[in-house]
């Protein structure tokens, strides 16, 4: 069990470091572009960079079931968002591919952790 939450964890914080540290590859991998005022990579490195990296340290500093489950919540709230846009927005290949790793690290980690927590 400890393990398959550490690959949580790590999946946050190396996927977290992209957008922290790499703002503009995880923009154009998103099929994003950046603005003249810089707010574009401001908001990846906030929202798709160092959020991601937070909610995984967090989880491991703390290490509790419900820590995890958090970040099984966190993980399966942008899965939600994904799967809002390909209704609303269109259907992609890539939009599938990060639905889907979305929803497993989410639906995983809660299923994991949520029945310790409680």
């Amino acid at each position: 069990m400890d393990i398959i939450n550490y690959i949580f964890v790590l999946a946050s914080v190396v996927l977290g470091a992209y957008g922290w540290l790499a703002p503009q590859y995880t923009l154009e991998t998103l099929d994003l572009e950046a603005g003249p005022t810089g707010m574009g990579q401001s908001e990846i490195r906030a929202s798709a960079g160092a959020l991601f990296i937070g909610m995984g340290l967090g989880a491991l500093i703390i290490g509790s079931p419900a820590a995890y489950a958090m970040l099984g919540f966190c993980w399966l709230g942008a899965s939600i968002g994904r799967a809002t846009s390909l209704v609303l927005d269109g259907q992609s290949r890539k939009k599938w591919t990060f639905f889907g790793v979305e929803a497993v690290v989410g639906l995983g980690a809660l299923a994991l952790n949520l029945p310790l927590a409680m």
